[in-house]
């Protein structure tokens, strides 16, 4: 088959979110997604919950999304999938969904690893002549809830991961914090709208002491909790009197971690493409503290559309996409995998 007319179908179901998007020769038809707001009461996803929702919106989501790109099911050149890492029943869902509409319709299927998807996002074409996709090779911050990575891209298969948590990820510490405040799930979002409005030196907390360029945000976590606890016996009124300032201070804390070591990635490797990628990246002091550094170390940097930091399909789509033209598919009964990594 040519490179024209390649039409891919992307599923993405590694967590809360179910999201399809077609692409068209690697430009964008269509992206959409069905969030789940049940998780909200619980402080957290409930895994047997998402996994409910899934299978409630798999259909109508994939059926919106063909009808959106106007493009119906026949002329699908191949369908890609998330396959892991992620919650394990609701990757079956979208997995299932993916192998037997693929089988239906007797096209290929392309696996696609989450984490390398996030980083692709930056590849997703919005028009012929988008341009806007990092050069390679390029250094890519990752960081979303579950995930704090500093990956080399050398290429859309070959990712190399430089430094990576060795417990908490920077956007869990984040959901923890907020937790504990008392602010609601998810905390991403809320805790940067408070720090928006708090002075973020007003209060201090631990930071990790870790070699390379590896994270940690659990002595962090531990800090903010005890800390907290000790300014609440003196004040019981204090986290609501003083929850601007806290989600500032605690927002700029994460971000000076990840910086600083981010900072020593472009040191060591000398490459000044820098990209930000994940959930967390939709983070305003994130990516202002990028923009700041793209002035005072003049790195170029790639910071992607609100949209496509989430978890999407457009990102399952596009890297389905490069794998279609190598011809790098899968069997039908390739399984999921829960585990993170990027093999």
């Amino acid at each position: 088959m040519s490179e024209k007319n390649i039409y891919i179908l992307g599923i993405e179901s590694s967590c809360d979110d179910t999201s399809a998007a077609v692409l068209r020769d690697g430009v964008l038809l269509s992206n959409v997604t069905a969030s789940q707001d049940v998780h909200r009461d619980y402080g957290g996803v409930v895994p047997e919950l998402a996994s409910r929702a899934h299978q409630q919106n798999i259909v109508p989501v994939v059926d919106q999304a063909l009808k959106r790109a106007g493009v119906g099911k026949e002329q699908l050149s191949a369908i890609a999938f998330t396959r892991g890492p992620g919650l394990m029943g609701s990757l079956l869902v979208g997995v299932n969904f993916a192998k037997g509409m693929a089988r239906a319709l007797g096209i290929p299927l392309i696996d696609v690893n989450h984490l390398q998807g996030h980083v692709m996002a930056h590849f997703i074409k919005e028009s012929d002549d988008d341009c806007s996709a990092p050069p390679l090779p390029f250094i890519c911050l990752l960081v979303s809830g579950g995930n704090s990575q500093i990956v080399m891209v050398n290429a859309y298969d070959k990712m190399d991961v430089l430094g990576q948590t060795i417990d908490d990820a920077a956007g869990e510490a984040i959901d923890k914090c907020s937790k504990v405040m008392g602010l609601g799930y998810p905390g991403g979002p809320i805790i940067d709208r408070l720090a928006r409005q708090g002075n973020p030196k007003a209060y201090t907390f631990a930071q990790p002491h870790i070699k390379g360029l590896d994270y940690s945000f659990s002595g962090l976590k531990t800090s903010f909790l005890y800390s907290l606890r000790e300014w609440v016996a003196e004040e019981p009124d204090f986290v609501e009197n003083h929850k601007a300032d806290l989600a500032a201070s605690l927002e700029y804390t994460i971000v000076d971690i990840l910086m600083k070591k981010l900072r020593l990635a472009v040191k060591q490797t000398g490459v000044k493409h820098v990209a930000l990628a994940g959930g967390v990246s939709a983070n305003n002091g994130l990516r202002n503290a990028f923009k700041e550094h793209a002035k005072k170390y003049g790195w170029k940097i790639y910071i992607p559309k609100f949209s496509y930091t989430t978890d999407n399909a457009a990102m399952i789509a596009i890297t389905g996409y490069y794998k279609f033209l190598d011809g790098q598919f899968c069997s039908i009964d390739a399984p999921v995998f829960s585990k993170v990594t990027f093999k």
